[in-house]
């Protein structure tokens, strides 16, 4: 037998124990020292990923109401919170003739006109597009409603190219309170028609076995025109729409305050928690209710 072959050895038993003791020792305490930083890397990731979700909805939202028809925001409250917030969208807008010296297509208020010239360049309307003109009553139904009170009509006219001429559904007339020194009017999206933002389900309470919100900010669309009162949520119906904007929702009001006949101020407070871990943020959104 060579001198190479008498000296190689193996581990003995114990010592392999030893090995791993120590080693199972040294794991442990780099366990007890990193758990901290990783715990709360995930907390923080946790966390932003609720913030990007509650910021993301309240954005979409606050985009929405800025393009609302003047006196169109109003609330309602759902389940006993004011948590519904509806609103006539605009997508163009523009002034009507009212005065020419009788040569052109003028505007009248209070008798059966259903038609005006554009000032101005001209809009591309689709079907089923509304107008609405003189928005100035600030309970919120005029713009909803299509009888001889409301100012919201049916656009009759030509689509699919630019229109200098607006011709609509009025055959009982504009009322003569809707005649407003602007002279403006608004075209609200047929696909859209009125919006509502709502938070549905069960809010403060949190799901006992996920610890998660149980409410959902929803926004519906293309329902109709509820009038004179608002219909919170609204009622789905024939090529109505509705989506999820955030889920796990704990907390949720929106509430509008008419600072004045010309300013209003839409607050909205969001909070969302997932697995215990809640954010909760507040926006506001400005709306000018000049018509």
């Amino acid at each position: 037998m060579s001198l190479q072959a008498k000296i190689q050895h193996g581990f003995t038993l114990v010592e392999m124990i030893v090995v791993m003791v120590i080693t199972g020792i040294i794991g442990g305490m780099v366990a007890i020292f990193i758990k901290a930083p990783v715990q709360g890397y995930v907390d923080s990731a946790r966390r932003a990923e609720l913030t990007d979700i509650a910021d993301t909805a309240l954005r979409r939202l606050a985009r929405d109401i800025r393009t609302a028809v003047p006196n169109s925001v109003r609330v309602a409250n759902c389940g006993g919170t004011p948590i519904c917030v509806e609103f006539l969208p605009t997508k163009n807008g523009g002034r009507y003739r009212a005065d020419t010296g009788g040569t052109n297509n003028v505007l009248d208020f209070g008798v059966a006109d259903n038609s005006f010239e554009i000032i101005g360049t001209g809009i591309n309307f689709a079907t089923n597009d509304y107008i609405v003109v003189g928005s100035t009553q600030s309970d919120g139904n005029p713009p909803y409603n299509t009888a001889a009170g409301g100012i919201l009509r049916l656009y009759s006219g030509a689509v699919g190219s630019p229109q200098t001429v607006v011709n609509f559904n009025n055959p009982s007339g504009l009322p003569v309170w809707a005649e407003v020194q602007g002279q403006r009017f608004d075209v609200v999206d047929g696909t859209q028609q009125a919006v509502t933002y709502a938070c549905i389900g069960t809010l403060g309470a949190l799901d006992p076995n996920t610890q998660d919100g149980q409410a959902r900010l929803m926004r519906y669309w293309h329902y109709g025109f509820n009038t004179p009162a608002q219909i919170a949520p609204p009622l789905a119906g024939a090529g109505s729409g509705s989506a999820i904007l955030a889920d796990r929702v704990s907390d949720c009001v929106i509430t509008y305050d008419p600072i004045n006949q010309r300013n209003g101020l839409v607050a909205i407070r969001l909070g969302i928690t997932r697995g215990g871990e809640s954010v909760s943020l507040y926006h506001t959104v400005h709306v000018n209710n000049v018509p």
